[in-house]
């Protein structure tokens, strides 16, 4: 198992910030399914940001391997074709997941909920 661990190589403390650092951390490729855009960012956003021991992380680069880009394939239509299938124009196009730990009271929380559904 130890194989299919994230390994930090390298810390280096952030210049002129105390308690801040620069972790570098490195993923094996066998944990990314080929081709899956979602698969890789919930891997590593959703749990990296998910680490409760830390109390404020911010993801500054991500480098990918040349081998696993080419696993991409690609949307098999453009912007043009979704924005007409959606009517939605002049705006970008956005993806949300609304969790219930924001601290919202349960009347706002609906309301965050309904204007996510509808595309607000």
């Amino acid at each position: 198992l130890d194989r299919y661990k994230g390994r930090c190589y390298d810390i280096e403390p952030v210049a002129g910030e105390e308690n801040q650092y620069i972790a570098y951390v490195a993923y094996p490729l066998d944990l990314f399914e080929e081709g899956s855009v979602t698969n890789l960012f919930t891997s590593i956003v959703g749990n990296v940001f998910g680490f409760k021991a830390l109390r404020a992380l911010r993801l500054e680069d991500l480098r990918i391997p040349p081998a696993y880009t080419k696993t991409f394939q690609g949307p098999p239509h453009g912007i043009q074709v979704e924005r007409d299938k959606l009517n939605k124009y002049g705006r970008p196009l956005l993806g949300c997941t609304i969790k219930p730990k924001l601290g919202l009271s349960a009347k706002n929380y609906g309301r965050a909920v309904y204007e996510c559904l509808r595309g607000g």
